[in-house]
């Protein structure tokens, strides 16, 4: 890569719809990344030069897509996908990686999924240059508001699929947005304690087994997933604006024992807690 951006959003009080990491590339020949799975939706848009997904499907079985400038791919979470860029011809693309409760339907209404990746628009031209405006939006203001941010993922969201070539009509609310919708306010009132993914079913009156999937269809990641990144998203809030000792920035988001609390942090933000607050501590002037 002779150029890039990379970012991570820390910043998850958003269950609609919400940002994970996002980055800009230009890619040498041949530079490929993967196989790996992703835990959420990444999405690219190739600005210029051309590359190949390649895309599992649920039997393990490969396909490639051609991709070139104008079109965009789609990487679900839970299947193992790889990309390359063209050995002559590499692409330059923007990417966003997201999730939330309306990501799947906003995909489903985009019209792409695993089984056809690759994003076409019905303007290119017009459709293209909105799309890359609010990427770019996000992509190139780490340091802005996380309401901005998130504001900019929803007019992308909005462009998707309005330009889509394969755009889906809406359909109504589904009851499965209502139960995980209790599960989160759940664990948003009661994340500082002792809380369990047992816990969260029950408030839901769901099966455990049952409750699981259902969570891990609508959010893109287990419940166990979205409980640890939502504490290590208030306790990397406390780190940043707060003097409180670390021990017991971890006792307030349910970690009686601090080094559990500093190796579930790492595993987020890949920074201990200690070299988190030295490198994004907020200090009034």
């Amino acid at each position: 890569m002779t150029d890039s951006i990379f970012s991570v959003f820390q910043d998850e009080r958003f269950m609609d719809l919400t940002i994970y990491q996002y980055g800009y590339e230009q890619c040498e020949s041949l530079y490929h990344y993967g196989p790996h799975i992703r835990n959420n939706y990444l999405f690219h848009y190739v600005i210029s030069g051309k590359g190949v997904l390649q895309a599992c499907d649920e039997k393990l079985k490969y396909k490639e897509y051609p991709i070139s400038a104008g079109n965009g791919f789609l990487i679900e979470p839970g299947y193992v996908n790889t990309y390359c860029a063209d050995k002559d011809e590499p692409w330059e693309y923007i990417w966003l990686e997201f999730g939330g409760m309306c990501a799947k339907e906003c995909m489903e209404l985009a019209g792409i999924s695993q089984k056809n990746p690759v994003y076409k628009l019905t303007d290119v031209q017009e459709g293209g240059k909105k799309i890359l405006q609010e990427m770019f939006a996000i992509v190139e203001n780490e340091n802005a508001l996380s309401l901005e941010l998130i504001g900019h993922l929803y007019l992308f969201m909005n462009a998707l699929i309005l330009y889509s070539a394969a755009r889906k009509k809406r359909q109504g609310g589904k009851l499965s947005e209502f139960y995980i919708r209790e599960a989160v306010v759940h664990i948003e009132r009661n994340y500082a304690k002792n809380v369990t993914v047992e816990d969260i079913a029950q408030v839901c009156r769901l099966d455990r087994s049952y409750f699981g999937k259902l969570f891990k269809k609508v959010m893109g990641q287990s419940p166990q997933e979205f409980l640890i990144r939502y504490r290590m998203a208030k306790a990397a809030d406390a780190l940043k604006t707060g003097n409180d000792l670390i021990g017991e920035i971890g006792a307030s988001v349910g970690y009686a024992n601090p080094l559990h609390f500093s190796r579930a942090f790492k595993n987020v933000y890949g920074l201990s807690p200690s070299m988190y607050r030295q490198k994004y501590k907020i200090v009034e002037k």
